[in-house]
C-alpha cells in the first residue's frame, strides 16, 4: 500500500489532494494540520468531511514546527512522499507578521525536510508560488528564470523553502520537486481569495475594491489541473531538485475576472477604485513547457468552466441563495 503525507491537508489544496489520493485502491493517506486561525476552522473540518471515515485516513493535529513530536508519531510508518503544502498564506498579511510567516513557511519547511532525513522519505513535494518570480517583466516566466524579484516576505519565505529543498536534495540524496502554484481557485477555496472574496460581495450588492486601473493580470489556475499536476509529480522519476510551474498559461486582467464572475452569477459587481496595494504584482504568467515535457501536465479547465463550477459549489453551501 502506497502511504501518503500531506502537510496542510485540511485546508484547500490539501483536501483536494487527499480525497484524490484515497479514490485510489491501495492507498493511504495521513494529515499534518494546526488548524491555524487564519480562516474559520469549521470550513477546514468541512473539507474533509467527504473522508474523514475513510479506513486508511489518519488525521495529526499539530504545527509543522513541531518537528521532535511529529517525528515521534510518525517514526513507525513508511511513506512514498511528502507533500508539503502547509504555510501561511498571503501577501499583504506577510508584510506585517514577516517573523510569522518565516517561523512556519521556513522553519516548517525545514522541519518537515528533517523529517523526511529521518524517515528515509526520498521524495518531497514542496508548495511552492509565482509570487517568487516577482516583478519579472520577462514574461512568460520560465523555471530556468535566474533574476526572481521577490517584493514581499511571503515569496521570500517561498524562496527559501525552495532552498533548502535544493540543499536537502544534494546532501540527503531527497527528490525534491518545487510546483510553484499560479492562483489557484475552485470549490473549497479560503474565504479571503479574491474569486471567493468577490462572490460574496457581488452577492451582497457591496463593492469589489479595484487596486489600480483593474489591468492586472493573473494566471488563475482550477483546482484540479493543480491536483493533475501534483499527482504527475508525484509520478515523475527523475532525481534531485527540480522546479515546476503549474497553471493555465493564459493570464487573464482582473476586470476580465469580474466580467466573467458577473456572468457566472448573472448579477452585477459594484466598483470602488484605490491605489495599488505594496507587495502585489502587476502580472503573473507561467511557460508551460517543462512542466508539459517532464510531468506531461496540461491544464484542461478553462475560466469559465472553473466559475461555473465554484458558483455551483458555493450555491450548495448552507444558508445561501443564489
Amino acid at each position: 500500500m502506497k502511504h501518503f503525507l500531506i502537510t496542510g491537508g485540511a485546508g484547500f489544496i490539501g483536501s483536494h489532494l487527499a480525497e484524490r489520493l484515497l479514490s485510489t485502491p491501495d492507498t493511504a493517506v495521513t494529515i499534518i494540520d494546526n488548524f491555524d486561525d487564519f480562516y474559520s476552522s469549521s470550513q477546514k473540518q468541512a473539507n474533509l468531511q467527504a473522508i474523514s471515515q475513510h479506513p486508511h485516513f489518519q488525521l495529526i493535529e499539530a504545527p509543522v514546527t513541531h518537528q521532535n513530536y511529529l517525528t515521534k508519531i510518525l517514526q513507525s510508518q513508511r511513506f512514498e512522499a511528502i507533500i508539503h503544502l502547509a504555510a501561511k498564506a498571503g501577501v499583504r498579511n506577510s508584510i506585517h507578521s514577516t517573523k510569522e510567516y518565516y517561523d512556519t513557511n521556513v522553519m516548517g519547511t525545514l522541519s518537515m525536510l528533517e523529517i523526511a532525513r529521518t524517515l528515509s522519505v526520498k521524495k518531497f513535494i514542496y508548495a511552492s508560488s509565482s509570487s517568487i518570480y516577482g516583478e519579472n517583466p520577462n514574461v512568460p516566466w520560465k523555471e530556468t528564470d535566474t533574476d526572481l524579484q521577490p517584493i514581499s516576505p511571503y515569496a521570500s519565505s517561498k524562496i527559501s523553502g525552495e532552498m533548502l529543498g535544493r540543499t536537502y536534495a544534494h546532501l540527503h540524496g531527497i527528490q525534491f520537486l518545487a510546483l510553484r502554484f499560479f492562483t489557484v481557485y475552485g470549490s473549497r477555496q479560503r474565504p479571503d481569495l479574491a474569486i471567493h472574496k468577490f462572490t460574496d460581495l457581488i452577492l451582497n450588492a457591496q463593492p469589489i475594491v479595484l487596486y489600480g486601473d483593474g489591468s492586472t493580470q493573473r494566471d488563475y489556475t482550477h483546482i484540479s489541473d493543480i491536483i493533475t499536476g501534483i499527482e504527475r509529480a508525484l509520478q515523475y522519476e527523475g532525481s534531485g531538485f527540480e522546479s515546476f510551474n503549474l497553471a493555465s498559461g493564459k493570464p487573464v486582467t482582473l476586470r476580465k475576472l469580474v466580467s466573467s464572475l458577473e456572468i457566472a452569477l448573472g448579477r452585477e459587481a459594484i466598483y470602488e477604485h484605490k491605489e495599488e496595494q505594496p507587495g502585489d504584482v502587476s502580472q503573473t504568467y507561467a511557460d508551460l513547457t517543462k512542466s508539459r515535457q517532464l510531468l506531461g501536465y496540461e491544464p484542461t479547465v478553462s475560466l469559465e468552466d472553473g466559475l461555473r463550477e465554484f458558483v455551483q459549489w458555493k450555491a450548495a453551501l448552507p444558508h445561501l441563495t443564489i
